[in-house]
């Protein structure tokens, strides 16, 4: 699919549909750009643990908020995969970004497959998943291992209930301070709040939608770049069976890396290894 670039102004691109995408773009301009691409319901805030300590060994890394999420703006439409992997693309071609690595959490890891099954790998140089909905979230027949469909039903219902108390809830599970022993950060606790309630309430809603029931097996097979898949194996949110696991099968060639105890949010709870496995996957 050729691939048109939306026009840039500031840290902001004005996609092809008039959508307006905000981005942080840091490091070095001429380092190895690595692309990052959120979890639901937060922003590209999520990954400046990663971001920082990239940039700092010399990688451009770029970041951006979903459509409909933090400081991007807020379209009626349009919260599928299918735009969230042009968008994404748009966004690569108007920087120009070549042998890009591109990392994708939870629902950003099927932005990342959905990208790549429309789009190609003339601009990728490698890929990561971490905790990542592919192949589907959704319990079918050919996916035994998904989620049934009431808890998505309840994730609608408490979002459209109370989204502020529910992100606050969810975020227990989310970064696994609802294990015992858990050394819990409420300062982490109400960041995950504070991105979730700047996106729209339509757009959250409908992402519910695109992170459960998108098959994504089809992506996954267009895969032909180095491709490491990250899990933590206490993951509530996106349980590895039938999430990690099953995608390592799925990509030719993936290394799986799992991780003992890790949650869902392990890139913030267990930033440190986190960053070092990436750095050593980007570098080899």
């Amino acid at each position: 699919m050729a691939t048109q670039a939306g026009k840039l102004q500031g840290s902001y691109l004005t996609t092809r549909d008039g959508t307006q995408i905000y981005f942080k773009d840091w490091g070095p301009k001429d380092g190895q750009p690595i692309v990052f691409s959120h979890g639901w319901p937060l922003t590209a805030d999520a990954w400046e643990d990663q971001m920082m300590f990239l940039s700092e060994r010399g990688f451009r890394t770029i970041a951006h908020d979903r459509r409909g999420n933090g400081r991007s703006s807020q379209p009626w439409e349009g919260h599928d995969m299918d735009h969230f992997a042009d968008d994404l693309a748009e966004l690569t071609a108007a920087l120009d970004l070549r042998k890009a690595v591109h990392v994708g959490h939870s629902t950003g890891g099927g932005e990342v497959a959905r990208y790549i099954g429309r789009h190609g790998t003339s601009r990728v140089a490698k890929a990561v998943l971490i905790g990542a909905v592919p192949p589907i979230m959704l319990k079918t027949d050919w996916h035994p291992n998904g989620l049934p469909m009431k808890v998505f039903d309840d994730i609608r219902a408490g979002v459209r209930a109370d989204r502020s108390t529910f992100y606050k809830d969810l975020s227990m599970a989310f970064y696994g301070f609802n294990r015992p022993g858990a050394k819990v950060s409420e300062g982490l606790r109400e960041s995950f709040r504070l991105q979730g309630l700047l996106g729209s309430l339509k757009a959250e809603y409908d992402t519910i939608k695109a992170f459960s029931e998108t098959d994504f097996r089809a992506d996954l097979a267009k895969f032909d770049v180095p491709t490491l898949v990250m899990h933590g194996d206490d993951d509530q949110i996106v349980p590895i069976d039938g999430a990690g696991k099953l995608t390592a099968t799925l990509v030719k060639g993936a290394q799986l890396k799992v991780y003992k105890g890790f949650p869902h949010g392990m890139c913030s709870t267990h930033k440190d290894v986190i960053n070092e496995d990436l750095l050593l996957f980007i570098k080899g």
